[in-house]
């Protein structure tokens, strides 16, 4: 695997990381609703995994991984279309969908 895909899938696995350790082991939506600086740093690091992801489709397009246009896709809401950022769209994905993206994430840098 590429060296630059390699640091690519890194930072989106930090990135999974750094909110976790912000909103602590037991996320509770109404503290992260309250909490200004926990959203905006959870949309930013959001926003870095949604790059990382269209740099690493875009270098090679034979990697697999699920969901990758809708997490470019929610990168380009948060940025394009920040007014219309819902709390809990991002809650639920951070909740739902990023423990799987990191599995995935583990096991690509296990393989290359």
């Amino acid at each position: 695997m590429d060296i630059k895909i390699q640091v690519w899938l890194l930072d989106i696995q930090q990135c999974i990381d750094e909110i976790f350790l912000f909103l602590g082991p037991e996320p509770d939506f109404k503290a992260y609703q309250l909490d200004l600086k926990t959203k905006k740093a959870v949309e930013r690091n959001l926003e870095i995994m949604g790059e990382a992801m269209k740099r690493i489709i875009r270098a090679d397009s034979s990697i697999q991984i699920n969901n990758a246009l809708n997490i470019i896709g929610t990168r380009n809401r948060i940025v394009h279309g920040y007014d219309s950022i819902s709390d809990e769209v991002i809650f639920t994905i951070v909740c739902q969908d990023l423990p799987k993206l990191r599995v995935e994430i583990e096991n690509l840098m296990g393989a290359g």
